[in-house]
């Protein structure tokens, strides 16, 4: 199965890009959201993929992180969620927003998503509510900020929690917790995932 494309991209609409590799043009489906941070037309391009094949159609599905190429994979496994709606659910916010409304079970949030309605955002909370937990969150938290040293850069830490569906006072009081633990030398992602063990485990 396709995995990865890396090529040119050659065009591109409002749900779908046609990437050329070698001479060969695949056309992969994205949501909005990755579409509108595509490179422009002629320019090269890099996306990881996902083959779904059925009787009547071999279709990829396109994605610039690790953590959204996840995140449709459990939409996906949903009852009654094919890969075209769990596009439809990426288009309607950002991996990190997604995650903190299916982990709180927002269901009127979800139910704003185009296409999304109140039963199927039912399912999605009652089917994804832990299991969005098991996600790579660093990557999720990396996709918003820029994975780097924290020294002198408390605000990207505490805003990637606050990303995550965690209230300011809780975000910062772990923030500075496990950077006063740990020290200015730890990277973004350690001191983001102790953030969450902190988190995890405060009454």
């Amino acid at each position: 199965m396709i995995a990865a494309l890396r090529g040119t991209l050659q065009e591109k609409s409002l749900d779908e890009a046609i990437i050329d590799v070698g001479g060969v043009g695949y056309r992969v489906f994205f949501s909005s959201l990755t579409l509108g941070k595509l490179p422009p037309e002629g320019e090269g391009v890099q996306v990881r993929v996902r083959t779904v094949v059925r009787e009547d159609a071999f279709e990829l599905f396109g994605f610039l992180s690790r953590a959204e190429e996840e995140l449709f994979l459990l939409l996906n496994s949903v009852s009654h969620v094919g890969p075209r709606l769990a596009l439809a659910v990426l288009s309607g916010m950002e991996v990190p927003e997604l995650v903190a409304a299916l982990s709180r079970g927002e269901v009127a949030r979800l139910t704003k998503i185009h296409g999304v309605g109140k039963k199927t955002a039912e399912r999605l909370v009652l089917e994804l509510k832990e299991k969005v937990n098991t996600l790579h969150l660093e990557q999720v938290a990396a996709q918003a900020r820029p994975a780097t040293s924290v020294s002198g850069h408390m605000a990207d830490l505490i805003s990637a929690l606050v990303n995550l569906g965690y209230k300011q006072p809780q975000a910062e009081k772990a923030a500075e917790s496990v950077t006063e633990r740990l020290g200015g030398e730890a990277t973004f992602q350690v001191l983001f995932r102790e953030a969450l063990k902190v988190l995890r485990t405060t009454p």
